[in-house]
Formats: C-alpha cells, structure tokens, sequence
C-alpha cells in the first residue's frame, strides 16, 4: 500500500513533510510518493519553474527513506488532473495494489467539483488528513472506513480520516517571507532553503 502527495511543493517545507510521515507511519504504508504538479487546477501558477520545484523535492525528500519523489506529472502538458496521475499509476503499478490519496480537509470538502470524483474513487483510496477534533465532512460518507487496516482489503473506494499533525506552515507565507527579505529558516528544510538562496526564488 502506497500513499500520494500532490502540489506544487512552491517550496516543499515541513508542512508537508510531518504531516506525510504522520500517516505513513499511521497505515504502516511501504513509501509515499511525492509529486510536483506542473499545473495544478484549483490554485495560481507556481512562482519556480518546474526543474527548480523537483530539485527542492528530491532535497526534502532525502532525509525519509519511505518518501520518493516522482515527476510523472512534470513531464505532462495540460492540467495536473488527479485522476490523470492515478490512472499513470495503475497503468505502472497494476490494478491490485492499493493506493491511498492524501488530502486535506479543506481540499476534501471541494472534492465534488474536482474532475471525476467518481472515477478518483475507483483508482484509489483518500485519505483525509484531519485536525484534531475536527467534524468530517458530510460528504461521500456511504464511503467511509472506521479501521485503517481495511484499507488493505482493497485497491480503491474508501475514505479514512487520519488526525495528523498540522503545522501552521504555508508555502504562501514562506514566500512571502522570502520577498520581504525575511528568513523562513526552521520552517522548511535547509536543503531547500538552500536552493532558495541559491537561485534568489521567490525575491
């Protein structure tokens, strides 16, 4: 059983990072892919190009074994479509293996009006990655998993709600941070703060 992370990763900062290794570490998930969109749907064009974005995933990433960078979605022109992704994956990885979407609730409450919701619901699990004591979402609940391990049952078709750490990091205020010559050190990788610098993003 895999899990998948998409964004723009514009940077890639702790945010992210805890809160993927939260749930690896919750559903005992053999990796986590990580995977930059070239052009995501629902939010504004990146600030980096896209080379600049993997590089600064592949640095998050090194430090956690079980995270793997994959930049299937760099390579395609057009929208980042979620369903496009899981569709390549099962092309790859066969029609067995489950799969585990990550989102998080705010991203999950607009999950109807994404591009084939159903069809999403076909190629993988979601995973709702959740605040403490936050309510679910009175959404597609006739899907719902109480026990994380029936997950496994299956390739795809359920929603589990997993409470996991959420940092008040946004890739938004770091970059912002950035353009008002402030640090964002602490608040993401220094490997990626590191091409940051180097590259003057975000300036």
């Amino acid at each position: 059983m895999i899990g998948i992370l998409g964004g723009t990763f514009d940077p890639i900062h702790y945010g992210h990072l805890r809160t993927a290794l939260d749930v690896q570490q919750v559903l005992g998930l053999e990796e986590i892919r990580l995977i930059p969109l070239r052009d995501p749907p629902h939010r504004e064009q990146p600030h980096s190009t896209p080379e600049q974005r993997l590089e600064m995933t592949r640095a998050a990433a090194q430090y956690e074994p079980l995270f793997r960078v994959d930049e299937r979605e760099l390579q395609r022109e057009g929208k980042s479509y979620s369903v496009d992704t899981l569709r390549s994956l099962r092309a790859e990885l066969g029609p067995a293996l489950p799969l585990c979407l990550l989102v998080g609730t705010d991203a999950f409450k607009g999950f109807p009006s994404w591009h084939q919701p159903e069809e999403i619901l076909k190629l993988a699990h979601l995973v709702v990655m959740q605040r403490p004591g936050e309510p679910h979402p009175a959404i597609y609940s006739e899907h719902t998993l109480r026990d994380p391990q029936a997950l496994r049952q299956r390739p795809a078709g359920s929603i589990y709600y997993l409470t996991a750490t959420q940092l008040q990091i946004s890739s938004t205020a770091i970059r912002k941070m950035v353009h008002q010559g402030k640090s964002p050190r602490f608040l993401l990788p220094e490997s990626v703060l590191a091409i940051i610098e180097r590259d003057r993003l975000y300036r």
